[in-house]
């Protein structure tokens, strides 16, 4: 069956909205109470196995400048540090403070929800833009690139709907942001197909971007809340669990062959 590119392009990130959806709502059956905290180990494994095994690598694969990179994941750790302060800060204000009597045992975990959603629509904004750049070489191997886009996001998108409901957000509600933040594929894949020239240059930076907002959310909002079990076999399962989310990550790329 022959599409124009475009059709094509509009095709592949339909089908992606439709696995993430499916992903959230099969998450959503096994996220019971107890189960959520284990899978919070998984999540950290997930986000931290695609910010070093995926979304850098590409990054450096793309960039011309190494340094730029590595100074834009500086630069947004420390954006999505103060950002996260803003959001304490406002809560503070809203609820008389009570963001500052958590502070130091529990983070406001709504904020690493929210920061877990910017960096979500940043990821798939660029997957979309490498979706448009992969038909521009051949329709081939446009489908193939989005097919393995689409693969790689199954482990992510578990984690991250995992994380939103760890955040206080209600089931649904977590399945309709994640539907939403996947719509950023389409619009990146679209807006490349008119503008790839101009947005192709942005790539590099936007994957570091991507990465810093995983990175932060994993290692200074999650990472600290397993702490909070340091007893030797709560330690032992949250280690494997995120051995076994860094594992998914290299699995998908083995099988994808990147």
């Amino acid at each position: 069956m022959t599409f124009a590119p475009l059709t094509w392009i509009v095709l592949m990130c339909l089908a992606g909205m439709v696995a993430s959806i499916a992903v959230s709502l099969l998450a959503s059956l096994a996220t019971h109470p107890r189960i959520v905290p284990v899978l919070v180990s998984y999540a950290i494994g997930a986000m931290l196995g695609a910010v070093f095994l995926d979304l850098l690598p590409h990054a450096f694969e793309h960039a011309t400048d190494l340094h730029q990179i590595m100074a834009t994941v500086l630069g947004g750790i420390l954006f999505f540090f103060l950002l996260e302060k803003l959001v304490l800060w406002r809560h503070c204000h809203e609820h008389h403070c009570e963001a500052h009597e958590h502070i130091g045992h529990s983070h406001s975990p709504r904020a690493s929800g929210w920061l877990i959603l910017l960096g979500d629509v940043i990821h798939n904004f660029v997957d979309g833009i490498l979706i448009a750049a992969a038909f521009a070489g051949g329709t081939e191997i446009g489908i193939v690139t989005a097919l393995a886009i689409i693969a790689h996001e199954i482990p992510q998108e578990t984690g991250d709907f995992v994380i939103l409901v760890h955040s206080g957000f209600s089931r649904m509600k977590a399945i309709l942001l994640n539907m939403l933040s996947s719509l950023a594929t389409l619009t990146g894949a679209v807006l490349a197909y008119l503008l790839l020239s101009g947005l192709e240059a942005w790539v590099p930076s936007m994957l570091a971007l991507a990465a810093a907002s995983l990175l932060y959310v994993s290692v200074a909002d999650l990472i600290p809340g397993l702490h909070k079990r340091p007893e030797l076999k709560a330690t032992g399962l949250q280690i494997v669990m995120i051995l076994l989310g860094v594992f998914s990550i290299q699995v998908v790329q083995t099988l994808i062959g990147e």
